[in-house]
């Protein structure tokens, strides 16, 4: 048994705490509520899957170091444009899959074939192809600035070894599932199983995105249709490393501690459910909700962006109040301006 998190003994030996029994409540009760949401604002929800798929694609292979410009990006994403370099190549891949996953997750059980087939889709684009297990060793290391190995982070499972712990985690997924066990428990741990197999020569954090959402849509935690939890991994980087670090010591024993990544993973979908609900109600709520919108739209960006990018992501605002607010942000000193006309960029103030 190589897939080691989802066996009956170790699911038995996890302890809840206090705070973790109120966090799984609380992402219950959030999963309650996004019927009602989908009643009350239909269109507002369109448009933040529209935002939400480009920031998914966008952040996902960002975190991989795979980059382009935004506009190109949201071409790639919106419209039926060719890729025209290799990133533009692995952005385009990531697309076709997490669309996949969108539309078809209640109709994809987890099996290695979806797996092999979802890796096909992601490197549909590349010469080299994907959909195969690795054929050589893939350990994860940290590197100098010279490209020299600084440390072995860790080591996964070997070639050789890999289809059958494939085979160990789709079974061990099942049975989970079948024996009703805590399924934010089941998630993470079938998610850690996966990064720490490492079954594929490259891909394996963007696959193990993107099978994060499927696992999430079969139990119906849908926030990453509207919210790219793509992107708030990215806000969250090192400590995704370090949560991921912390838990795979000790795993090809089975005596790894998930609890660090387990947090980790209910804290990004708190995140996400926390911004899907401030979203959609900030729109239809008091006065002084539009500005305060707008400006946590503001605070989330990390890199330079133009009026565009902040009223795609607060749908119902109009391009006056976006100017208003920006203008007011300015005066604050938290945001400055560079160039004139539809090329401005804005950005925020480093403090």
């Amino acid at each position: 048994m190589l897939a080691k998190s989802l066996v009956p003994q170790y699911l038995d030996a996890i302890s809840f705490s206090g705070v973790d029994l109120s966090t799984l409540k609380r992402l219950g009760e959030f999963r309650g509520r996004q019927e009602l949401f989908r009643q009350r604002s239909p269109e507002v929800l369109e448009l933040l899957k529209q935002v939400a798929v480009i920031e998914s694609a966008e952040s996902s292979n960002r975190i991989e170091g795979v980059t382009a410009p935004h506009d190109r990006i949201e071409a790639l994403v919106m419209r039926p444009t060719a890729p025209a370099n290799r990133s533009e190549q692995e952005i385009a891949g990531y697309r076709d899959a997490l669309n996949l996953i969108h539309e078809s997750a209640r109709d994809m059980a987890f099996s290695v074939n979806v797996v092999l087939q979802v890796h096909t889709v992601l490197y549909r684009f590349l010469s080299s192809g994907g959909g195969r297990w690795k054929m050589t060793s893939n350990e994860i290391v940290e590197r100098n600035p010279d490209g020299s190995v600084h440390r072995i982070r860790f080591t996964p499972v070997s070639p050789v070894a890999t289809p059958q712990a494939m085979e160990d985690l789709v079974a061990g997924y099942e049975r989970a599932v079948d024996e009703q066990r805590e399924q934010l428990v089941v998630v993470p741990l079938a998610v850690l199983d996966f990064l720490c197999i490492h079954p594929f020569t490259d891909g394996n954090g963007r696959m193990a995105r993107l099978l994060s959402l499927l696992f999430l849509y079969h139990f119906d935690f849908e926030v990453g249709r509207y919210i790219s939890l793509e992107r708030v991994i990215e806000q969250s980087k090192e400590t995704y490393y370090e949560a991921l670090e912390a838990s795979s010591k000790g795993w090809h024993e089975g005596h790894h501690d998930a609890r660090p990544w387990m947090s980790y993973f209910w804290g990004v979908l708190l995140a996400a459910y926390k911004e899907f609900e401030d979203r959609v109600g900030d729109v239809r709520g008091a006065p002084g909700a539009k500005t305060a919108l707008i400006e946590q739209a503001v605070r989330r960006r990390l890199r330079p962006f133009g009026i565009a990018d902040i009223e795609a992501e607060c749908p119902g605002v109009s391009r006056d109040m976006v100017r208003h607010v920006l203008r007011q942000m300015r005066a604050r000193g938290e945001i400055e301006i560079r160039g004139r006309g539809r090329t401005a960029k804005w950005s925020r103030v480093s403090k």
